[in-house]
């Protein structure tokens, strides 16, 4: 599967899911996710829980004019503590991401507005793509919805949280010195 996605910090989740409504998003739900993540010499591979669901998602992202495009599967887990411990163990935990997600909708475009612990409120679009279609057909739509949230090219950020996570600690370790 493929996707166009765009990251960015927000200072407000509530404006922007007005924002969001007021061009056609339609809330989907609000739940709690657990990300984590494993060792792997190619691309990331992380276990997400949410709901008592859980599956495997494996990923390669790659740039394209400051948005991003990303490959990826994924495989349910019937179990999935047991997996966590199991890829832990053989693998290696890289980093473990807890946030609160609220999903909204349009068409095949999900915003998620997520309040990610220890590290703020973001906004993620994702234009999944249909098989054969190229990703210049959803760069416009992702940047007209960019420009609704408030969110200029410059803002976008192309690490995921568990990234964030570790550039905020090592700045402040560094900082203490």
């Amino acid at each position: 599967m493929r996707n166009l996605e765009a990251k960015f910090r927000l200072s407000d989740l509530d404006a922007a899911r007005a924002r969001a409504e007021a061009i056609g998003f339609a809330l989907s739900s609000t739940f709690l996710q657990r990300d984590t993540f494993f060792v792997v010499p190619s691309g990331k591979l992380k276990l997400r829980e949410q709901q008592g669901l859980a599956w495997l998602i494996h990923y390669h992202r790659g740039h394209s004019q400051r948005l991003e495009m990303s490959n990826y599967d994924i495989v349910p887990v019937p179990e999935p503590e047991a997996t966590r411990a199991m890829l832990g163990a053989a693998l290696g935990t890289l980093a473990e991401v807890r946030k609160e997600r609220t999903l909204l909708m349009r068409r095949n475009i999900r915003l998620h507005l997520d309040c990610v612990d220890g590290l703020g409120d973001f906004g993620e679009i994702e234009a999944v793509l249909p098989a054969g279609e190229p990703a210049e057909t959803y760069r416009d739509e992702v940047g007209a919805i960019l420009d609704a949230l408030g969110v200029d090219q410059a803002g976008l950020i192309d690490v995921s949280y568990f990234e964030l996570m570790r550039s905020v600690r090592e700045r402040s370790s560094s900082g203490n010195r």
